[in-house]
């Protein structure tokens, strides 16, 4: 039997899932200095994912050192990744990450990358293989069961390649981390959803000391 297609990301308390730009991300100090907004851009990221960092199986997965925090929280990083036998991102994602994430990338698993490039599959430490699709989101979707088998099939993001899939029906669950915080702009997660088309049941709510996360299954309205 397949797996399930999931969204898992993360979202401002005002709808926000990034901030108006993430070029702080690989600014350098000159161009901070420059310009101040970058750095204002990367502390608003840095809030929105601020329940994230401290978790002990986040920790372990991108190497970040020992120790971490355990609980709720850290139960749903672990059982995401767990569940995610192959992801499905957007260009723009993955350039955001190709130089930040570290040399072992951290899903371990074949990522499906939607891009008008042409490239060769890019092959990583740990288990993690980047294909570079062409022929849209179906097909993208079509390697994805292959490569996941009974196990679930994860949308990564950015917001464009959620709605994509989103708008096509292509979603079965939606899970939604939303963080006490306020952007006031910058990339609505559900900007341009087609509302007529898409029903939610609540499925679970969860909430921490840091944030509260929101499942929905996905249905034709």
């Amino acid at each position: 039997m397949p797996g399930k297609v999931f969204v898992s990301l993360s979202m401002s308390l005002d709808g926000f899932s990034a901030p108006e730009s993430m070029e702080g991300l690989h600014a350098t100090p000159e161009q901070r200095e420059r310009d101040p907004r970058l750095d204002y851009w990367m502390a608003q990221w840095m809030e929105l994912q601020g329940w994230l960092f401290p978790q002990r199986y986040f920790r372990e997965r991108l190497h970040l050192g020992e120790g971490g925090e355990e609980g709720t929280d850290n139960d749903i990083v672990r059982q995401t990744f767990e569940r995610t036998g192959a992801n499905i991102m957007g260009k723009r994602m993955f350039a955001l990450g190709e130089h930040a994430w570290p040399e072992e990338a951290p899903f371990h698993a074949p990522v499906y990358v939607l891009t008008h490039e042409r490239r060769s599959p890019w092959e990583r430490p740990g288990g993690t293989t980047f294909y570079f699709v062409n022929d849209g989101i179906q097909h993208a979707l079509d390697q994805a069961r292959e490569a996941a088998g009974e196990r679930d099939i994860r949308i990564s993001g950015g917001s464009e390649t959620v709605l994509a899939y989103l708008n096509a029906g292509l979603v079965d669950e939606l899970s939604i981390s939303v963080a006490p915080v306020l952007f006031g702009a910058g990339t609505r997660l559900f900007e341009g959803v087609d509302a007529s088309r898409i029903a939610l049941k609540p499925v679970h709510s969860t909430s921490s000391a840091r944030v509260t996360h929101l499942t929905y299954t996905v249905h034709p309205r």
